[in-house]
């Protein structure tokens, strides 16, 4: 990284991927130390793999520490044209995610049809949630994952790959590493974020717009993890509606992908 450089978003250009393996590791190394010492982290998971992220999140403010710029950063997201493509690519992203739920639904009623002795999969009672496991679960979701890994995917990955390939494949390469962390169900959706993710953060230079849409998104979707809105949209007739509501969708997000990254290509060309 280049430490000569004051302006938080030029910093962050340039922290490499090898800096950040290096900040992995040590942060892995530092977690496995206080496991020794704190015997919880090793009898919770995910309590660990918090306390993992936590030492993740201490290198990226160390690697930019001194740095200026990210007070004006975080004014530029409420700024009315910044904040309304905030809220719209939000709601594509989301609304999309649904659909899984009408290829499952879908599903569903095909094989209700032909097998009179299938049981519905929204009809089988859900698992009760631990209290504590969700409240981990929450703030490694709401918290953590908007901040790391826009840093690690957009702010890095993006940023070193688009110099050796340019804006598109490393839009393409660096959504798909993003995706594959995700559940099968939710890879198709987690592509298509970050293709977006990526979109926002090369018009702004702003790593907290790309990082806003992301909480929203995750508290939005952690909140529906306890409400029964699946089984409801994924079951007839409701079914119909979500369909034709995420296929229109899908239509304005594959646009706004397309039309976005042209203007992008252009601009930086």
């Amino acid at each position: 990284m280049d430490r000569s450089t004051t302006d938080f978003n030029v910093r962050l250009r340039t922290i490499k991927i090898r800096e950040l393996a290096a900040g992995i590791i040590i942060s892995a190394i530092v977690a496995g130390i206080l496991m020794v010492f704190f015997p919880i982290l090793d009898e919770n998971g995910d309590l660990f793999f918090i306390t993992l992220l936590f030492l993740v999140l201490l290198f990226f403010v160390w690697a930019l520490k001194g740095t200026t710029g990210l007070g004006r950063n975080f004014e530029n997201i409420f700024l009315p044209k910044t904040r309304n493509e905030i809220l719209y690519v939000f709601a594509l992203n989301i609304i999309f995610a649904f659909i899984f739920t009408c290829f499952i639904g879908w599903l569903d009623l095909f094989i209700g049809f032909t097998d009179p002795n299938w049981i519905s999969i929204f009809d089988i009672d859900s698992v009760d949630i631990n209290a504590g496991a969700f409240l981990l679960s929450a703030v490694g979701s709401i918290v953590f994952a908007p901040l790391l890994e826009e840093l690690v995917f957009r702010g890095i990955l993006f940023n070193r790959l688009k110099i050796r390939t340019g804006i598109v494949p490393a839009m393409i390469i660096s959504s798909f590493i993003f995706a594959v962390g995700h559940d099968f169900g939710g890879m198709t959706s987690a592509f298509l974020f970050g293709l977006c993710m990526c979109i926002l953060y090369l018009k702004t230079d702003n790593i907290l717009v790309p990082m806003s849409v992301h909480c929203i998104n995750n508290i939005t979707a952690t909140v529906l993890e306890i409400t029964p809105i699946d089984a409801i949209a994924g079951q007839f007739p409701w079914l119909i509606l979500t369909t034709i509501i995420v296929l229109i969708v899908t239509l304005l997000l594959i646009k706004y992908i397309i039309e976005e990254t042209g203007a992008l290509k252009k601009r930086f060309s």
